[in-house]
């Protein structure tokens, strides 16, 4: 106990330094123990919206929960029992999904038989009926009658009343209250049947409804407890069919309770499978399950690799904050050592201090992360912020765990300096106080030289992996992405950082003897204090190159990344809305066959093999009125763009297939979008070079390198069954809007050479001319509708007026709503609230860690101030002396960081291509910088400098001599 308040006091002797320890510790394990709150918060909140998706587009329940029995091939006197059964284990279940059922439902139903009408007079007997007698439980509270009675719950007269859908009537072609008979000889008995009523779903939004109700058009249905009761158990007729179905709460399904939805299927499978010879089932909800499993690994990984630049800007904060407290306290380590104290007591004394701030941080870090989580919600881009629903975090086993290693890996840290003091007694001490300018560890064993040659390594292997992707067609999953494309950039500044700090000291000593005939003496005392310390400065110089370094390579990835995907996005649309419209046309309908063909399919099949086939015809296309379009509320520009993608083109004996695509250039112009620089020339440039001349044509690049098709020569293009037109070539273009010019995994062709047959890349081919020429020539065909919208307009109102106009959407892509999903992709929101988060710390820890640096490093000089003020140097020549150091020191190393930092940037930025697919990337992955965090920046950097200045001349106008100058002060 003596022992533990002895350190307490201790820490209240260095309270400013312990805090300051303290704060980096906290930060440390909160944004540790951020990384799983925030896996799970955002797979959370994107498995909610995509069951939302789900439920949008195919317009069933995303909580359904379906399984199916076939029954018919069991025995009879087997058969009750096994339903029985499967009802008992399923209801047992039903408690074990990890999420509330909302809907029991149970359903059985007969095999199908044939229907005569007891009074033939009274109805059509030449329509063949047959149905089946289905039975749903409970469904009488969810249903209304459109027609009709409710049906008795017993027989009445021998006959079995029954609902039926509105679909029945019309199938089986019958009225209310007619009596069916179903006769077969597997039948003991005839059973009569006789529909009272027509239901229809009270609620349509009602999930107790696993069908519709069209699904009915062949049944009967019956009291459930009657249908059990003669068919289940009676054996009255077959029970071909059981159903079951669990309507699942899925908006309160979490990660955490995936386990159990997983475990409880599977224990259902098993039974299923050991009860019955054929089941089936649907759970949507499985697949979404299945694949976050693998998003939440891949998101946990990002994580880790978008963190580690500022782990290790933190580690290094901490490092330096243990060091300033071991140097403060190295004279009373090496008296401890004199005076017999082993090196493991005194480690084990700091170890303490430790582990007291260490639990405060586990007390506090947590729910810090979680708040910083809220902050990571929030982020829609790099520092920008929305006012979108809060993340439900929860501190988790994980979090928890997360926070013990990084107090773990702190503690190891902080330790160090400690380790290395202890192994100085007094008069090492006092000797290498009095040795300023030995070398540091990192410089005495290149480390800085052999960090920046990994790094370097690393870039040109990822750089190599590109090319590959590019040039060989692949996929960005045919190449593992490593964590370490995230690790170099770090280690990059990091190791570029102490290369430059190696060669400071040099530029110093240069510096001073250039002018040293002629520097006044407060800049020759500064330069004497800096060359002749630069080991006191290297901590807080590397301290400030990381921190500044990594702000901008945040900035840049995360601005890089965003305005990548969106270029992307808007390149591949070609436009904002590009729209399909359904033209009318004299096209035969399609002839649909069936997987299984019967035998007059055959022997259809059979006659026409025997005959030529002529060849189709070629339709002829109604062209919907485009004006419109143009004239649309919300609409700037609107064009026509014709694409092919099935042409051909040929020159002399060559030909190949190609991508045609026939535009009017002033309203394409006007509407389409390109990135500025992927052309030689503006594309305006281009559309004016062809715009005087109808058969003028634009060429990919892969046209002119693989058949050698030059400026000015003359090619034919068409398609099939229609008659080639001749086109000139104006010009050669890389990228056009829309089209991407990589080839795909499966653009390959065979080639035939001396030695043999190889398999090639081939890259595809773009033709671009004039829409009316193309029409003119060689025939009019559906066009695309590519528009531009103005700034405020919203897709709803377009899509609104073109239904109000008649039009007849076939497809749509729309660039604006692909950027939002884009924007909350859980990989993109993990980029953009990371890195923002990254940068925030980097900026608070570094002004931090600079003012308490050079308060205490101006404490502990006090001494020497106080001798030039008694020497007779005024307090303004000391604050000149001050901002010359601060200049030397801080504002080299400030600048130093930036030009790392934009270094870094341009060489790895490009690797987070690989994060993607560089196929599809088109076009090519930029690096992006926007003035606007360099601004934010540079302004902190200025409040960092004028406030840390404004606390130091503060300090040195405060100084008195006579209590600076003592006897045996030093």
């Amino acid at each position: 106990m003596a022992l533990f308040i002895m350190i307490l006091r201790k820490m209240i002797n260095n309270k400013w330094l312990e805090l300051s320890l303290l704060f980096g510790l906290v930060l440390s394990v909160a944004l540790a123990s951020s990384m799983p709150i925030y896996t799970s918060a955002i797979l959370q909140r994107m498995l909610i919206q995509e069951m939302q998706q789900l439920q949008l587009g195919s317009n069933q329940y995303p909580g359904i929960y379906w399984i199916s029995a076939a029954l018919s091939e069991q025995d009879k006197q087997q058969k009750p029992a096994n339903i029985a059964e499967t009802e008992q284990f399923l209801k047992e279940k039903e408690r074990r999904f990890g999420i509330p059922v909302q809907n029991f439902v149970s359903e059985r139903a007969t095999q199908r038989y044939n229907l005569v009408p007891a009074e033939p007079d009274k109805i059509d007997i030449n329509i063949q009926r047959s149905a089946d007698i289905s039975a749903i439980d409970g469904m009488e509270s969810h249903i209304r009658l459109v027609d009709g009675r409710l049906p008795a719950k017993e027989s009445v007269g021998g006959v079995y009343e029954a609902l039926v859908a509105p679909e029945a009537l019309t199938e089986l072609g019958m009225v209310l209250n007619t009596v069916f008979i179903i006769k077969d000889a597997s039948l003991p008995q005839p059973i009569s049947i006789k529909p009272v009523g027509v239901f229809d779903r009270k609620d349509y939004t009602d999930i107790y409804w696993y069908n519709n109700t069209s699904s009915y058009k062949n049944s009967f249905l019956i009291d459930f407890n009657l249908f059990e009761k003669e068919f289940t158990v009676g054996g009255k007729l077959n029970v071909q069919s059981s159903y079951w179905y669990f309507a699942l709460d899925y908006k309160l399904l979490t990660l955490a309770s995936a386990d159990e939805f997983l475990y409880n299927d599977q224990a259902i499978n098993t039974f299923m499978d050991a009860h019955y010879d054929s089941h089936n089932k649907n759970a949507p909800a499985l697949q979404t399950l299945s694949n976050y499993y693998v998003k939440e690994t891949n998101l946990r990984k990002m994580l880790w690799s978008l963190n580690v630049p500022v782990m290790l800007m933190l580690a290094f904060y901490l490092f330096m904050v243990a060091n300033l407290i071991t140097e403060r306290q190295k004279t009373e380590i090496a008296v401890l050592r004199s005076r017999g104290a082993s090196r493991l007591q005194i480690v084990f004394s700091y170890a303490a201090e430790g582990l007291v701030l260490g639990a405060i941080a586990f007390t506090v870090g947590p729910y810090l992360g979680a708040k910083l989580t809220e902050l990571l919600g929030a982020s829609s881009g790099f520092l920008e912020f929305v006012q979108r629903a809060k993340l439900e975090t929860k501190l988790s086993e994980d979090a928890f765990l997360y926070a013990l290693t990084a107090i773990a890996a702190s503690l190891v840290m902080t330790l160090i300096p400690v380790i290395l003091a202890t192994r100085v007694t007094i008069v090492g001490h006092k000797q290498q106080s009095a040795r300023m300018q030995k070398q540091s560890f990192w410089h005495k064993f290149f480390l800085d030289i052999a960090i920046i040659g990994i790094s370097l390594y690393g870039l040109q292997n990822y750089k190599t992996r590109v090319k590959d992707i590019l040039s060989l067609g692949l996929k960005s999953a045919d190449l593992r992405v490593d964590p370490l494309l995230f690790l170099i950039p770090a280690m990059f500044i990091l190791g570029l950082g102490l290369l430059v700090l190696r060669l400071y000291p040099l530029f110093m000593k240069l510096l001073y003897k250039v002018g040293k005939r002629w520097w006044p003496p407060t800049v020759y005392t500064t330069l004497i204090q800096v060359s002749r310390s630069i080991i006191q400065y290297q901590f807080i110089m590397v301290f400030l190159i990381i921190t500044i370094a990594t702000g901008l390579f945040s900035a840049s990835a995360t601005r890089t990344i965003n305005q990548n995907t969106t270029d992307k996005i808007r390149y591949s649309a070609g436009a904002d809305i590009v729209m399909k419209i359904h033209w009318e046309n004299d096209a035969p309908p399609a002839i649909l066959f069936g997987a299984e063909g019967s035998e007059d399919d055959s022997a259809a099949s059979e006659d026409v093999s025997d005959t030529t086939v002529s060849p189709p015809q070629k339709v002829q296309y109604s062209e919907p009125s485009f004006l419109p379009f143009t004239q649309f509320p919300g609409v700037d520009h609107a064009a026509k763009v014709f694409i092919r993608k099935d042409a051909s083109f040929n020159k002399g004996k060559t030909s190949a297939q190609v991508e045609l695509m026939g535009i009017d250039t002033k309203d394409f112009g006007e509407t389409a979008w390109l990135r500025d620089k992927l052309l030689d020339h503006h594309i305006y440039d281009y559309l004016n070079l062809i715009a005087k001349n109808p058969s003028a044509i634009l060429i990919s690049r892969s046209i002119a390198e693989e058949y050698g098709v030059k400026v000015g020569d003359t090619i034919t293009a068409g398609w099939q069954n229609v008659e080639p037109a001749s086109f000139t070539v104006f010009g050669i273009i890389d990228y056009w809007p829309s089209w991407n010019p990589n080839p795909g995994a499966g653009d390959t062709v065979s080639v035939t050479t001396k030695s043999g047959t190889t398999t090639k890349v081939k890259k595809p081919m773009l033709i671009v001319g004039h829409l009316a020429y193309i029409q003119n020539n060689l025939a009019i065909e559906p066009y695309e509708v590519w528009m531009k919208l103005t700034p405020e307009s919203s897709s709803n109102s377009v899509y609104q007026a073109v239904s109000t106009h008649g039009y007849e959407i076939e497809s749509v892509t729309d660039a604006k709503q692909e950027q939002i999903k884009a924007i909350k992709d859980p990989f993109q929101l993990a980029i953009n609230g990371v890195m923002t988060l990254g940068f925030i710390i980097s900026v608070v820890v570094c002004f931090f860690g600079f003012l308490l640096y050079w308060v205490l490093s101006l404490s502990a000089r006090t001494l020497q101030y106080g001798i030039f003020r008694a020497m007779g140097v005024s307090v303004g020549q000391l604050i000149v002396m001050l901002v010359g150091e601060q200049v030397m020191v801080s504002g080299a190393a400030i600048l130093i960081g930036i030009m790392t930092g934009n270094l870094a940037s341009h060489l790895f930025v490009p690797l987070f291509e690989l994060s993607f697919d560089p196929s599809t990337q088109v076009p090519p992955f930029q690096v992006t910088f926007d003035r606007r965090d360099t601004e934010r920046l540079y302004g902190i950097v200025t409040v960092m400098i004028t406030i840390g200045l404004a606390v130091l001349g503060h300090i040195v106008s405060r100084i008195r001599i006579h209590q600076a100058v003592k006897l045996g002060e030093d």
